[in-house]
């Protein structure tokens, strides 16, 4: 199997470089460090006599968030462990630079997954422990990996049902990179499942929970903040400034993590709830800020007024505010009554991460296809934190119930601040799992 990956990989690559590269131009920051993904690492010092050095691979924004705990328990409880880490993304690059770089003895680009480029880096890095983050399969990464004996974890491991059939549906040969994995610490127990059917043996997998609900929010913001913070996004009692410490603060509905056509069904259901008595702010995250000009269009289109986060803080109010930065998450969603979980509703698939804001205790509503996240939004229902809505009509009933219901949004908000604190200690769990490989 791993003869014809090699043999393909390029091929595959080229063909995908037309959808990808426009990706990547309007993404923008992939110049820098580019080489990097080719194999063109700077030298790093090997490390010193008994030191383990461990490389970290985690791609999104939050996969690198949730590895603050671990990294500090890390730090705890194995001082002599270095820690190298790789992403994909340049907006999780800088995310890590910002977050960790102090502690990082490398942070730098996954290399491209072919044979000459990996075992370049690999003769580089040189490490002790790879730790592979939810679900980063590379079949030349870990093959160069049991070339030179260093044990390979998958840790916060999922694998959606989607994947799973996907995997499944090749024969066993193709299934080969799963064997190469020393160990599963997966996020559920229907994710441990899923890689046991797919031929891992139950000894190497273990079951930790999902690493994101150790996260805590940061920075949980004053009400004096918070009321700055509506009024720079133009969805305050002013604009430009905080004008009415003792004014009310209009009711804002979340669009988090919105991927195309989301936005106008928001908008609609927004212009609905006016109708009905309710009018309400719009806050609108989009999942790819790069999507700016896209949304700028649509909201010239339907006339209503906007601002835009990246252009600083709103001058005057607005009617729907633009989230079109990164790694503010946790920040913007304090601003928000209801929060509508992006990429959950048709044509879309799979689901954004709804665990930031359950843990900030927002009434949490998502569409049919949280496929991705389907352990966490079982555990969310079962909570009473959070609701499904099955499409437009449901959404505008669901958020005119609890816009206009505080009582019922603060008993939905604090149980999902009761399930995020009941479900912590995968950290735990997870470096218990991988201290067998450190010591």
């Amino acid at each position: 199997m791993l003869l014809l990956y090699r043999l393909l990989f390029p091929v595959a690559l080229l063909a995908a470089l037309p959808f990808y590269l426009p990706r990547m131009l309007r993404r923008g920051g992939y110049a820098r460090h580019f080489g990097q993904r080719l194999g063109r690492i700077p030298n790093i010092p090997a490390p010193p006599a008994e030191t383990r050095r461990v490389w970290i691979h985690a791609v999104s924004v939050g996969e690198l968030q949730a590895l603050g705990p671990l990294l500090e328990m890390l730090r705890q409880e194995h001082p002599s462990t270095q820690i190298v880490m790789t992403t994909t993304t340049s907006t999780g690059y800088a995310l890590a630079e910002r977050k960790y770089g102090q502690r990082l003895a490398h942070l730098g680009y996954f290399p491209v997954d072919f044979w000459p480029i990996s075992r370049r880096v690999w003769n580089r890095l040189q490490p002790d422990l790879c730790l592979l983050m939810e679900g980063e399969i590379w079949p030349e990464h870990l093959h160069q990996a049991r070339l030179r004996g260093v044990p390979t974890v998958l840790i916060n491991a999922r694998l959606s049902e989607r994947s799973f059939r996907r995997w499944q549906a090749l024969p066993r040969p193709f299934r080969e990179p799963f064997a190469m994995l020393s160990l599963v610490v997966a996020a559920s127990e229907e994710d441990g499942q899923r890689f046991a059917r797919l031929g891992i043996e139950t000894d190497r997998i273990v079951t930790s929970g999902n690493l994101k609900l150790d996260m805590t929010p940061d920075p949980i913001l004053g009400s004096v903040e918070l009321e700055r913070l509506r009024t720079d996004l133009g969805l305050g009692t002013g604009g430009g400034r905080v004008d009415r410490a003792d004014a009310s603060p209009p009711l804002v509905f979340a669009g988090a993590s919105t991927w195309p056509g989301e936005e106008r069904m928001l908008l609609r259901v927004a212009r609905k709830l006016a109708d009905h008595g309710l009018p309400c702010k719009l806050l609108l995250i989009p999942r790819h800020a790069e999507r700016r000009g896209e949304l700028r269009d649509l909201l010239a289109g339907e006339a209503v007024a906007a601002h835009f986060r990246s252009t600083g803080s709103a001058e005057v109010p607005a009617d729907v505010a633009v989230a079109d930065t990164t790694g503010e998450m946790v920040r913007l969603l304090q601003a928000a009554d209801v929060v509508f979980v992006g990429k959950s509703m048709d044509p879309h698939k799979g689901g954004q991460n709804p665990i930031e804001a359950a843990a900030l205790g927002k009434p949490l509503l998502f569409g049919p296809n949280m496929q991705n996240f389907r352990a966490v939004v079982d555990s969310l229902l079962a909570a009473k934190a959070g609701k499904v809505v099955r499409d437009e009509t449901e959404l505008f009933d669901a958020a005119k119930t609890l816009l206009r219901d505080q009582a019922e949004r603060r008993a939905i908000g604090q149980a999902a601040r009761s399930w995020h604190q009941a479900g912590k200690g995968a950290t735990r769990r997870t470096v218990d799992a991988i201290s067998r490989y450190l010591r």
